[in-house]
């Protein structure tokens, strides 16, 4: 009886571990930041965020909303530039503003770390993933890398064999990762034989603020944008309490929302002016380092519409326009450190982002994908998986007899 009476205790604690392990999240792996000075992180903190702004100028010339993760691309990107030699390794630099190795891997594992701690007031996870082609080999010592600093652990996979099972696999990490907001991050078009390893990363956050709006008081109101004037539901939040750090320019008012736990807050830049063209021509990192030391506690009203949507990115012809075009490039691009050759190239980088602002606080969340391809195989692939046009043609003289196109091949 008494042995019983034990192994139902222990069998009992044991559930009650699994239990409370099962709360606490998905297991993260602890990435090595031994070597980490607040110096390293603030360097790696100010590359991510000049990379912010270059790639929001690269944007803001398009219409309609923007929203993506600086950091998740330049960890995902981080990462690959591990495996970067030579001018490719030169021309992400420049992009990217990477710090040297002593102090990009320990301020990244850092950071990593922190994002990723547990016993917060908010929801905040990030997580890294490799994805190889499971008969190719890479370095070790790139691996190992990814894998100590950025906690990015690789998984085997099956490119050429299985090409759409694999897809799904990334697809489902990114995903749960995620909290379901990051759906079909790779495209079926997006994976194909010649994928040799997909590099990922994925952040989640959601947060209540500390002041929360009052549902009752949210109203439909104008909201005038270009060309037009569109009815939104617009929160607000006024009195005594709504006190927030704050500070007006001549072009600008700008006010800090702060979440719960106090140690991540929204900035809302509102230019003086309806529309966002002068703002954005003068907006640099510099120019909000300057504004946010001027922020002072003041008694706001504030009126902020709700807003929910979903962005996607192929980046692959932006990034190779803002400096590092060898790395897109093969012939040419030089990943060695990967695999000791110089046969891939980024296929493509993929970045998915979504945000919801509603009276309770913020959810978003992104993800990105970095495709690694084997240049050397493209010759001797002819893959017409998308639409084409096609002719028919008299050989000697060229004359066409038939022009068409294929849009869906089953109609």
């Amino acid at each position: 009886m008494k042995k019983k009476m034990i192994l139902g205790t222990m069998l009992l604690m044991l559930i009650l571990s699994l239990f409370l392990y099962s709360c606490a999240g998905p297991e993260v792996i602890h990435a090595d930041d031994s070597q980490a000075t607040p110096e390293k992180v603030g360097a790696v903190v100010q590359a991510n965020n000049q990379f912010a702004f270059d790639l929001y100028a690269k944007y803001n010339a398009q219409e309609g909303n923007i929203f993506f993760s600086p950091y998740s691309v330049s960890t995902a990107l981080a990462m690959t530039y591990e495996g970067a030699r030579g001018q490719t390794a030169e021309e992400m630099q420049k992009v990217f503003y990477f710090p040297e190795e002593s102090v990009r891997r320990p301020g990244s594992a850092k950071i990593y770390n922190d994002l990723n701690k547990r016993d917060k007031d908010y929801q905040l996870n990030t997580a890294n993933a490799l994805w190889a082609q499971k008969d190719y080999q890479f370095s070790n010592e790139f691996l190992q890398i990814v894998e100590s600093y950025y906690g990015g652990k690789v998984t085997n996979l099956d490119f050429v064999g299985e090409t759409e099972k694999s897809r799904i696999t990334i697809n489902n990490w990114v995903e749960e990762q995620t909290n379901g907001k990051i759906k079909d991050l790779i495209s079926p078009s997006g994976v194909n034989a010649v994928t040799r390893l997909i590099l990922t990363n994925a952040v989640y956050f959601k947060g209540d603020w500390v002041l929360k709006f009052d549902k009752k008081k949210t109203h439909e109101a104008d909201f005038k944008s270009p060309g037009q004037t569109v009815k939104a539901q617009m929160m607000s939040l006024a009195g005594e309490k709504a006190k927030f750090n704050y500070i007006e320019t001549e072009e600008l008012q700008m006010i800090e929302l702060p979440y719960e736990g106090e140690e991540l807050s929204m900035l809302i830049l509102l230019p003086k002016e309806e529309t966002l063209g002068t703002l954005e021509k003068s907006l640099s990192l510099t120019k909000l380092n300057e504004w946010k030391k001027g922020l002072q506690e003041e008694k706001i009203d504030v009126y902020l519409p709700k807003f929910k949507f979903e962005t996607k990115y192929l980046m692959a012809g932006d990034l190779a326009g803002m400096g590092m075009p060898t790395a897109f490039t093969w012939p040419g691009a030089d990943f060695s450190g990967m695999d000791g050759t110089k046969n891939l190239y980024i296929g493509q980088v993929i970045h998915q982002a979504y945000v919801e602002v509603d009276e309770e606080g913020t959810e978003a969340a992104a993800a990105t994908a970095v495709m690694m391809m084997f240049g050397a195989a493209r010759s001797n692939l002819f893959m017409a998986d998308h639409p084409f046009i096609f002719i028919i043609q008299e050989k000697a003289t060229g004359n066409i007899l038939f022009l068409g196109r294929v849009t869906d091949p089953t109609k």
